[in-house]
């Protein structure tokens, strides 16, 4: 049964993202809007509505003692949390710029943000957190003040009185009102991209823009105040900020804050959530770790597993009108309950949806996921469409797409197949970069997207590769590497793939292994347990190389691995091989190992 949408707020009564949350306070005070882990009391707190409303009275009167003015830009390095939310609000509804930072990103990629943006105030988690910038601290000549939310020791003294804790800054009482912008077309945030090819640039995005792409996003995943939202995708991605977020606070919806990625399965298991949304890498990793755990069971438990998969997979695709009743669903409760009840487990139990999106979700990860009876669904966009432009549903589901385009967005196919894109969703440009955004939005509105893409006749979306991200070998043979890219990472062998090849003969790629998986196999085959990725005999590279080509059987001959570099060490934000939304940075990478990479080819 679907959520009723009675309770949602529509763009209209809100008008800005701030009046979005004022109205939410006043039709349910008394809900449970949040609920975080207290560390010290090893408990859950919660937090409703009115109590929100209240720490974002007190917020707001704190950030009017700073003399801002309406405009000016405020950023935000948090974890996700309740005060996230009372900072964005806060200053959203004085008519400040709210600029999200990534926890843990470089810090020369935070002092770029916060210089070229000019802003005035920062809020930290700790301490600690504002001492791994002091490498940089001399381009903060615009910050005015900068808050950690954890409070700051009594031994610290600082050198300079910008630096502060919420608790010394925080008034005792509130505002008597909370303070509420009304201009829908006004800038609300700056949300800088990856940066995956150069500095990242800051895409200026107003209420309106993501106050109807959340509306758009709740017309296709109907949630309300009985569902339950778990977030742990960072706040700072403008997916989850979207998703997680503000199409939460238009639903009525719960939204529980993960303690961390290690702590994952026991938060999951704990608040019980009925939504999920994550990146594809995530449901890949919890694929890639029961398929290793699946290779070393008996012959009967991985033949009763496949069957799993394989009759749910069918009994989806009667679901879905695109396949025949077989006999063979007979079984499907008993399959359910003695093999995918133990994996649904570890999700809370709970679950009726899961969505993936910010990046391709491989049709082998959602055909198992979707076999072991987790309805899964996959969107698409990108941060300069605030985020979404198609989607799935949950009971019009072609898991190879993208889904349909969601209400009010507009799209065609352009030259060489690319993805164009209109809608009151689209950006009001870059950030100061003209030229940036004359490249990427024409005169007629349409927003290039860099994908190519086709049209279904059912309406739905599909994307075919990117633009820019094609190989063309010597020979004249063209091959989108993230495709191949994304089958080779099937194997659990393989953490993270980038391929080469341009103007060469054929293709090579550089791997970076699981290190579990690869111990295990030393194990298994008595390989010396010396041998690490930077030393491999020829006999485990080619071992390594089979791994590859069988993960790439479906690709064409000229789409094959000939030789490849096993990294010794991961890719990482830290490294700069890394964005904080963990693309590669091929350009980086490429140039780390060119040496090693010319080796490969010889004088070819």
């Amino acid at each position: 049964m679907r959520p009723s949408r009675s309770c949602v707020i529509t763009p209209e009564e809100a008008i800005t993202l701030d009046g979005l949350f004022w109205e939410r306070v006043r039709r349910n005070p008394y809900q449970i809007a949040y609920e975080d882990f207290n560390v010290e009391h090893k408990n859950w707190r919660q937090y409703t509505w009115e109590h929100m409303g209240y720490e974002v009275r007190r917020w707001q009167k704190a950030l009017e003692g700073e003399g801002l003015k309406p405009g000016d830009r405020v950023a935000v390095m948090l974890r996700n949390s309740p005060q996230w939310v009372l900072c964005d609000q806060a200053a959203l509804g004085l008519g400040l710029v709210v600029v999200p930072l990534y926890m843990g990103d470089r810090a020369d990629n935070v002092a770029y943000v916060l210089k070229d943006c000019a802003c005035r105030m920062l809020f930290l988690t700790d301490l600690p957190a504002w001492q791994s910038l002091d490498s940089v601290r001399e381009s903060f000549s615009d910050l005015q003040k900068i808050i950690t939310i954890e409070p700051l020791p009594p031994s610290f003294s600082p050198k300079e009185s910008r630096v502060t804790d919420l608790s010394a800054w925080l008034p005792q009482t509130p505002r008597s009102q909370g303070a509420r912008s009304n201009e829908g077309h006004a800038l609300a945030t700056l949300i800088y991209t990856s940066g995956t090819t150069g500095r990242p640039k800051g895409v200026m995005l107003s209420h309106r823009n993501i106050l109807t792409n959340a509306a758009a996003g709740l017309a296709t995943l109907e949630v309300g105040p009985e569902d339950v939202f778990l977030s742990f995708l960072p706040l700072s991605h403008a997916f989850e900020r979207t998703c997680g977020y503000y199409l939460t606070m238009m639903g009525g919806v719960k939204v529980v804050y993960a303690r961390s990625i290690a702590h994952l399965l026991d938060d999951l298991k704990a608040c019980r959530p009925t939504i999920l949304i994550c990146v594809p890498r995530f449901y890949e990793r919890i694929r890639s770790s029961i398929r290793a755990r699946l290779d070393s069971a008996p012959f009967f438990k991985r033949w009763l597993f496949e069957l799993t998969v394989k009759v749910g997979w069918e009994w989806f695709e009667w679901q879905q009108k695109r396949g025949p009743w077989r006999m063979g669903f007979i079984t499907l409760p008993g399959l359910r309950r003695w093999v995918s009840r133990p994996v649904l487990s570890r999700f809370g139990g709970r679950i009726r949806a899961v969505v993936s999106g910010g990046a391709a979700l491989p049709e082998a990860v959602s055909r198992f996921f979707i076999g072991i009876g987790l309805p899964m669904i996959q969107g698409y966009g990108l941060t300069e469409t605030s985020p979404m432009v198609c989607a799935n549903a949950v009971h019009n589901n072609i898991p190879e797409s993208v889904g349909q385009v969601l209400e009010g967005v507009e799209v065609k196919i352009g030259a060489d197949q690319a993805l164009l894109i209109k809608g009151p969703n689209v950006m009001m440009g870059y950030w100061n970069n003209e030229a940036a955004t004359r490249a990427m939005v024409d005169e007629e509105g349409w927003l290039h997207s860099g994908d190519r893409a086709r049209l279904g006749a059912s309406g739905h979306v599909y994307i075919t590769g990117r633009i820019k991200e094609i190989i063309v070998l010597s020979n004249g043979e063209k091959m989108p590497p993230g495709d191949m890219e994304q089958a080779i990472l099937g194997d659990p062998l393989f953490d993270q793939v980038m391929i080469v090849g341009e103007a060469k003969p054929y293709l090579c790629a550089l791997v970076v292994l699981n290190s579990s998986e690869w111990t295990r196999l030393l194990n298994e085959r008595r390989w010396s347990s010396g041998m690490l990725p930077a030393s491999m005999s020829l006999e485990a590279q080619r071992f390594v190389l089979q791994r590859i080509s069988a993960q790439l059987k479906a690709f064409p001959s000229y789409a094959q691995i000939r030789q490849l570099i096993v990294c010794p060490e991961a890719w990482t934000v830290e490294n700069d091989l890394l964005t904080p939304t963990l693309k590669i940075k091929r350009q980086n990478v490429f140039a780390l190992f060119a040496t090693q990479i010319e080796a490969l080819y010889g004088n070819r």
